[in-house]
């Protein structure tokens, strides 16, 4: 991927795909694993920047080095967040220290939720842009969760995150500004080979 860029939508959203973990339960590193023949991890960036052009953000850690090759030719940025081992608020911080000055919101999504499509977060987007000063998250399975967009006034929340800890508790916590987009393919998140079953073949082109 390339240096930040602030090349985008032109209404300051930006997307940043988590992607730093170990991979402990899967056995090895699943960004790489491919599913409908493409790698994980490139995939959800394609995806990301389908909504938001080259205003994507990927954080990366665990298997850095290995892994980054994957988004060679994709556009965006790539960071590596160093202290993976801490959890997945880690990754969010350090991703949010490299968003621009020009952003006004982000769309957190992770690598892991391959059943997620680029429609799904177009719609994500499309809600936020008629409420631009609400949050806007996906609704499944009586909860709600990342896919998720935060509006700038939400920043110094998700600047505070501290260990294992996602996103979801500040989405629970202002459900009064809060749009729920139903999405039942953010249920499906890649932790064993065994869940590879779960994702949809996409149809033949």
């Amino acid at each position: 991927m390339t240096a930040p860029s602030q090349t985008g939508t032109g209404d300051g959203l930006y997307c940043m795909v988590l992607a730093a973990g170990a991979s402990t339960r899967f056995g090895s590193p699943k960004q790489l694993v491919r599913v409908n023949g493409r790698p994980l991890l490139h995939a959800a960036a394609t995806r990301a920047a389908e909504v938001t052009g080259s205003a994507v953000i990927v954080v990366l850690g665990s298997g850095a080095d290995q892994i980054s090759s994957l988004l060679r030719h994709t556009t965006g940025t790539v960071v590596i967040n160093r202290d993976w081992r801490e959890g997945i608020a880690s990754s969010i911080r350090v991703g949010m220290s490299h968003l621009p000055p020009a952003c006004e919101a982000v769309l957190l999504m992770l690598a892991d939720q391959a059943a997620v499509t680029a429609d799904d977060l177009k719609r994500l987007a499309g809600a936020w842009r008629r409420q631009t000063q609400y949050l806007v998250a996906a609704s499944y399975e009586g909860t709600v969760g990342v896919p998720a967009i935060f509006p700038r006034g939400h920043f110094p929340e998700l600047a505070r995150l501290r260990g294992d800890a996602g996103a979801r508790g500040l989405l629970r916590g202002h459900t009064e500004r809060l749009v729920r987009v139903p999405m039942p393919s953010a249920a499906v998140d890649i932790d064993t080979p065994e869940d590879l079953l779960k994702i949809p073949e996409e149809p033949a082109r």
